[in-house]
């Protein structure tokens, strides 16, 4: 299978297993449907579970940030004035 149609494959069962975690609130689903995965296709596997962890860690980073500028917000004057 042409690498391309892979990483599209696995990304988009990725996305669908994160929804379907989000939804169920079961996260570790995904380990789950590696499994599955890893009976018939160990390159779809990889690719999955590649395509998980960048997604899982990009969620993760995101909500750092996202409460690292609510708390540079909460500490900045009002105003918003800047030295530059």
């Amino acid at each position: 299978m042409a690498g391309g149609a892979l990483e599209q494959l696995a990304g988009k069962l990725a996305d669908d297993t994160i929804a379907a975690m989000d939804e169920s609130g079961d996260d570790r689903l995904y380990t789950e449907v590696g499994e599955v995965l890893a009976a018939s296709s160990q390159s779809l596997e990889e690719a999955f579970l590649t395509e998980i962890r960048v997604r899982l860690a990009e969620r993760k980073a995101r909500r750092f940030l996202n409460r690292r500028l609510a708390q540079l917000r909460a500490k900045a004057p009002a105003g918003g004035a800047s030295n530059g």
